[in-house]
C-alpha cells in the first residue's frame, strides 16, 4: 500500500525533472542562437555595403525570419512545457508568427537560389525588382505569400461559445486550437506545396548554373561559387523539410509503449526544428568570405573590450 501511494509522487518528480532537462537543453542553444544573430546583423547595420547588395539584404531578412521563428517556437515550447495557458487574444498571434516564419523559410531560399541565377546568367539584364533598391517589394510579397496560410487556417476554426478570447485561459498548441482534421489536412497540404515548388526552383537554378559553367569559359570561379551557394541553399531546404518527419517519429509510440508522446514531440521539436534553424544560418553566414572576416573582426574586438575592463576590476 505505502508503494502505490509512493508512486505518483515519484512520477510527478520524474516529470517534473524531464521538463527542467529539456528547458535546460533548449535555452542555451536559444541563446547561442540569438548571440550569432546578433553579431551578423550588428554587420549588417555597421557596415552598409552589404545593405547594397540583394544577395546579403535577403540573408539578412532570413535571419530576422529566422528569429521570429525561433522566438515565437520557443515561448509556446516554454508556455507547453510549464503548463502555462494563455487567453486566444494571446495565443493566436504567437501561432500565427510561428506557422507564417516557418513557411517562409523555403519561400526565402527559393529567393535567394533565384537571385543567384540571375545575378549570373543576366548580369547586364537585371530585372528592375531584384536590385537593392526593390528587392524590399520581392520580401513584402513573400511575408504576404506565407500569412495568407495561417490566416485562412485560422479562419477556419470554429470555437465553442462558452470559450471567451478575452478571459478563458487554454493550452497554447495548434492541435488544441486549431484541432479540425480538415485544418490538420490543410496545413500539411499547403506545406508539402509550398516546399515541392521551392524544391523544383532550387533544382532549376543549380541545373541551370552547371549548364552555363560547362559553356563559358571565362569566370568559372565566380560560376562554381553561384552553384555551391545553390545547392546549400538545396541543403538549408532538407533541413527545413526534417520538420515532416515527425510523423514518423511519433508513430514509434505505438512500436515502443515505454516512449512518452512527449518526449518524443521534443525530439521532434530539438532536432528538426531548432537545430535546422540554428545551422542555416551559421554555415551561411560562416561560409561567405566577407562575413566570416567582420564576424572575426567583431568578436575579436568585443573580447579585447572585455578583457581590459575585466583586468580593472580586478
Amino acid at each position: 500500500m505505502d508503494n502505490l501511494t509512493a508512486f505518483p509522487g515519484n512520477a510527478t518528480s520524474n516529470k517534473s525533472l524531464s521538463v527542467i532537462i529539456k528547458v535546460c537543453v533548449v535555452i542555451p542553444f536559444f541563446w547561442v542562437f540569438l548571440c550569432c544573430i546578433a553579431v551578423m546583423l550588428h554587420i549588417f547595420a555597421w557596415h552598409r555595403q552589404f545593405l547594397e547588395t540583394s544577395r546579403y539584404i535577403l540573408f539578412a531578412y532570413m535571419l530576422i525570419n529566422d528569429t521570429l521563428q525561433l522566438l515565437s517556437s520557443v515561448l509556446l515550447f516554454l508556455f507547453v512545457m510549464g503548463q502555462v495557458k494563455l487567453a486566444l487574444v494571446f495565443c493566436i498571434p504567437l501561432l500565427f508568427i510561428s506557422t507564417a516564419t516557418f513557411q517562409n523559410t523555403p519561400l526565402i531560399l527559393a529567393t535567394m537560389s533565384l537571385e543567384r541565377y540571375i545575378a549570373i546568367l543576366y548580369p547586364l539584364q537585371r530585372p528592375a525588382a531584384w536590385s537593392s533598391d526593390r528587392i524590399w517589394i520581392i520580401i513584402l510579397s513573400l511575408w504576404l505569400v506565407s500569412c495568407v496560410s495561417p490566416f485562412i487556417n485560422h479562419s477556419m476554426t470554429k470555437y465553442d461559445p462558452a470559450v471567451d478570447a478575452l478571459s478563458t485561459p487554454i493550452l497554447c498548441k495548434a492541435t488544441v486550437v486549431n484541432s479540425s482534421p480538415i485544418q490538420a489536412v490543410f496545413r500539411a497540404a499547403v506545406s508539402v506545396l509550398f516546399f515541392a515548388v521551392v524544391a523544383v526552383i532550387i533544382l532549376f537554378t543549380y541545373v541551370r548554373i552547371l549548364l552555363e559553367t560547362r559553356k563559358m569559359r571565362q569566370d568559372k570561379a565566380s560560376l562554381s561559387k553561384a552553384m555551391h551557394t545553390v545547392l546549400l541553399h538545396g541543403f538549408q531546404l532538407l533541413l527545413c523539410m526534417l520538420a515532416f518527419t515527425s510523423p514518423i517519429t511519433e508513430t514509434l509510440t505505438v512500436l515502443h509503449p515505454n516512449w512518452l508522446p512527449e518526449d518524443i514531440a521534443f525530439f521532434n521539436y530539438f532536432c528538426f526544428i531548432l537545430i535546422p534553424r540554428f545551422l542555416s544560418p551559421l554555415i551561411y553566414g560562416l561560409r561567405d568570405q566577407s562575413l566570416r572576416h567582420y564576424m572575426g573582426k567583431t568578436v575579436f574586438c568585443c573580447s579585447n573590450k572585455i578583457k581590459p575592463f575585466v583586468r580593472s576590476k580586478l
